[in-house]
């Protein structure tokens, strides 16, 4: 359960997500009838939800996609130890459907071009400064994503405060104007949602892979993405590779490639020592 919603926080200290010491993962969000907590724990080998906030009834009516029920493995088959045995350590490991798409969309462009540590980092500063507070009895103060129009609105100081450049913010701005469109998207081929997200100014495949795979695909890969290739590389080539090469490695797994990958994550496979020369690292506050 706690690997499976792990993919839809931003860092450690989201102020959006928070894992509590009894296990149970607390999120905020922003559903249609508005804002919204909700509390996700497993008991006795059973999933309780509960959920604050106008948007309670409608999460919780959504809970079961959200949280993987609707995960299709149908031909998926390991073919190698290396994913075999992940597979066989993580074998409850699903991908969690979140369907508000601006919701994932926005911390993807956040993420764009810099370090996570970065991107999380300016993602807590936005929501904990700009954000509501989210309903219900949260264990630490807890924030919900901005709506669009929260987001259409932020002025320049914001974003520079907290440390976006204004090429990631304009592209946050354009998005947020279509957000009617995008939650439109919701229930479309995945490949549909990825032309219509790449056709956004702003918005590449790395971009759209980020949100497709949040909204439930197992194929979605981030291309472009600074360690993933060398991580796949290494542990299947044993050195790194470009994305051209890492596609030719996953490629017997099409339809589940992101799978793969999220499994390999989960049972510390892709964790290559780090050397060399880093991303450069630029706080964009002080320009």
């Amino acid at each position: 359960m706690r690997r499976t919603l792990a993919v839809l926080a931003k860092g450690a200290y989201d102020p959006a997500h928070h894992v509590a010491p009894d296990g149970a993962v607390w999120r905020a969000s922003r559903m249609p009838e508005g804002p919204v907590t909700y509390r996700v724990s497993s008991v006795a080998h059973e999933i309780h939800v509960a959920a604050w906030g106008p948007g309670a009834e409608a999460l919780t009516t959504e809970a079961p996609i959200l949280l993987g029920a609707d995960d299709d493995w149908t031909g998926f088959e390991p073919r190698v130890p290396l994913v075999a045995r992940a597979h066989q350590r993580h074998p409850g490991l699903r991908f969690p459907c979140q369907r508000r798409v601006l919701e994932v969309l926005v911390p993807a462009i956040v993420e764009q071009r810099v370090p996570s540590v970065d991107a999380f980092a300016s993602w807590r500063r936005l929501l904990r400064t700009h954000g509501e507070a989210a309903p219900g009895p949260t264990p630490r103060p807890m924030s919900v994503p901005l709506s669009a129009e929260q987001w259409r609105m932020l002025p320049s100081w914001a974003w520079h405060r907290a440390g976006v450049d204004p090429g990631r913010s304009r592209t946050v701005v354009r998005v947020a104007e279509r957000a009617a469109a995008l939650e439109r998207l919701v229930g479309r081929s995945y490949a549909e949602i990825t032309t219509a997200l790449r056709s956004l100014p702003g918005v590449g495949i790395w971009t759209a892979a980020e949100v497709t795979l949040r909204l439930g695909d197992p194929d979605a890969v981030s291309v472009g993405d600074y360690n993933l290739a060398k991580d796949v590389g290494t542990a299947f080539d044993g050195t790194p590779v470009d994305d051209a090469r890492m596609l030719e490695i996953l490629e017997p797994w099409r339809g589940h490639r992101g799978r793969v990958v999220r499994l390999l994550y989960a049972d510390g496979a892709l964790r290559r020592p780090r050397r060399g020369p880093r991303i450069t690292r630029m706080d964009h506050r002080t320009r």
